[in-house]
């Protein structure tokens, strides 16, 4: 039986050919099997190709690219592999397998050429994970594109067999890994997978996808490694297309008012409207965003008056508004020539090929207007913040809007949802949970709520609260005056996606620190070495914790690196730290 063992570092993806020409992949990270031989392979229209296939050469190359993105977890990047190609033939019929190792992980994917499109009616790929491995998984809503639900936690053995979105963390041993998708674009759809008790199968949502020859799918990514390695991963971006927009000086990320949350009849009416603008003017923060119900009459005019006092305005649109290249010219034109910086196009919600050449058109079209852009109400990033860089954010997360405050109400989700958000889906992309909603019907206290600012990174972050309750915290409106919301660095000091986090990120030359734990008051250890540059220079950092009566409490002390700092935290309590050098 021919088998290929393809390496890099402690990674190795173990192929094999049986006698009856099925292809298997194994996984093995520091020679542990973390995902046991797997099926892959496709069925097309013209021929299947996931039986009776013939080994028909290999070919290797290095991929070395450095490059830039304008948001993330860290905007300079550096990806170097090991690509495999390698051929496989059936009758007159071809299949490519490209594996890459690097990066902290594996990817492949197929090539399909042909003589004319090639249309693929079922992809067989699939990750037989132990059964021992333990499981965080988010459960996808058949029939629809849902990824606002709450991750469970289990054993692959546990796990119930139902359908389960990008992506999905599992750990085996001391290993862990991250199962998603990367490069997604409108020659294919965005899969899912498909648990049947023993493994877990890709899931296409259409019956069938078409392209032009050859038929290239999305990479099926795995990310291998301990759970820093996880959470600091790149390997979803890197995967993706290069930037299709040369000058990206217009693309700025930061932080949003948005008064939908706290008061749903204010985007209706213009002084109210303005009345948010003076808040983001008054506290740094650079844009607002009109959500549903703005009127054109007075548009242009808050438009006018956002700018003169240095804030972008942002519009929201049902997506089936702008779904057509006329209403790209007739809307976006017309919103770009009022002046705004962007749009929130909602409502998207399918993961079909057909909405994804929609998704190619928009993109394709803010990216010609220079207007930035904000998805909502549908699916998740696969690298679209590395191709198209104006895109700042997605929602595909059970954010902030379903614990809107209401008499009554009982907290919709645990502490663990926000720890599992960290551990999975912001490792995919950018996130936009609409955060710090200090009123909201929550299980955490203000001291994780106000830490999510650090831990869920969005290109554009939407603060959600009201003014009132905003100006009634000033420790945190204080801390959320200045906080970024693209960064330089993130590293994981520790954490468990089922028990706390304690998050470090980095803008310039000033440290934030985001910490949350779910369950049992405790002490975090806080090491400080990532201060250092090799000296130990003092450092002033700003605490923000926990007090009665669901507050904030601030303090200052001076640092040095290589110190620590161990902080008391409430029962699903957090905290944040804000560093900076000292000048002598």
């Amino acid at each position: 039986m021919p088998n290929w063992t393809l390496s890099d570092g402690d990674l190795e993806a173990a192929l094999a050919l049986s006698a009856t020409g099925e292809l298997t992949l194994e996984l093995r990270h520091a020679d542990r099997v973390v995902v046991e031989p797997s099926r892959l392979g496709l069925r097309a229209a013209h021929e299947d190709l996931g039986e009776g296939l013939e080994f028909a050469g290999l070919s290797e190359r290095r991929v070395e690219e450095s490059y830039q993105t304008v948001t993330g977890k860290r905007r300079e990047h550096r990806y170097v592999a090991r690509e495999w190609t390698l051929s496989f033939t059936k009758g007159g019929h071809r299949l490519d397998l490209q594996v890459r190792i690097g990066g902290h992980g594996v990817a492949y994917r197929y090539v399909v050429p042909w003589t004319g499109p090639v249309t693929v009616i079922d992809e067989i790929s699939e990750y037989v994970v132990p059964a021992d491995a333990r499981a965080v998984l988010l459960p996808y809503e058949n029939g629809r594109c849902d990824y606002e639900e709450i991750h469970r936690h289990a054993t692959v053995a546990t796990a119930e067999p139902i359908l389960y979105g990008y992506p999905s963390l599992f750990q085996t041993g001391d290993t862990w890994l991250l199962i998603t998708e990367s490069n997604l674009d409108s020659g294919y759809a965005g899969s899912r997978l498909r648990f049947d008790g023993r493994s877990f199968r890709l899931d296409l949502p259409d019956p069938y996808v078409t392209a032009a020859s050859p038929l290239t799918t999305p990479w099926r990514t795995t990310i291998i490694g301990d759970l820093a390695t996880i959470v600091e991963s790149d390997l979803v971006t890197s995967l993706a297309a290069p930037s299709r927009v040369e000058d990206t000086s217009w693309i700025k990320p930061g932080a949003a008012a948005w008064s939908w949350w706290s008061d749903g009849p204010s985007t209706r009416d213009l002084d109210a409207q303005k009345r948010w603008v003076d808040f983001a003017a008054a506290h740094g923060w650079p844009y607002l965003l009109a959500d549903a119900g703005w009127n054109k009459e007075w548009m242009p005019e808050l438009i006018a008056y956002a700018r003169d006092r240095g804030v972008g305005v942002w519009l929201w649109s049902h997506w089936q508004h702008v779904d057509t290249e006329l209403e790209h010219r007739e809307k976006l034109a017309l919103w770009k020539e009022w002046g705004a910086a962007g749009v929130k196009i909602d409502f998207t919600e399918s993961d079909g090929q057909d909405r994804m050449r929609w998704f190619d058109a928009i993109l394709a079209a803010t990216a010609r207007l220079q207007l930035m852009v904000v998805f909502h109400g549908g699916t998740i990033p696969r690298g679209t913040e590395r191709t198209w860089p104006q895109f700042m954010t997605a929602e595909a997360v059970k954010g902030a809007e379903w614990i809107k405050p209401k008499p009554g109400k009982e907290p919709l989700y645990p502490a663990t949802h926000y720890l599992s958000l960290a551990f999975t889906r912001n490792v995919q992309g950018p996130m936009d949970f609409t955060p710090c909603t200090f009123t909201g019907v929550r299980a955490i206290s203000a001291g994780f709520e106000l830490a999510l600012s650090v831990l869920f990174e969005s290109g554009i972050q939407h603060f959600a609260d009201s003014i009132e309750a905003y100006e009634a915290g000033p420790e945190a409106l204080r801390l959320l005056s200045a906080v970024p919301a693209a960064w330089d660095e993130t590293r994981l000091l520790s954490g468990d996606p089922a028990d706390h986090i304690v998050l470090a990120r980095r803008s310039g030359g000033e440290w934030y620190v985001g910490a949350g734990v779910s369950g049992e008051a405790r002490t975090l250890t806080v090491p400080l070495g990532f201060l250092g540059d090799g000296t130990r220079g003092e450092w002033t950092a700003e605490i923000y914790r926990d007090a009665p009566g669901d507050r904030i409490l601030t303090e200052t002390v001076t640092v040095s690196a290589g110190d620590k700092l161990d902080l008391a935290v409430a029962p699903n309590g957090g905290f944040t730290l804000h560093f900076r050098r000292e000048i002598s």
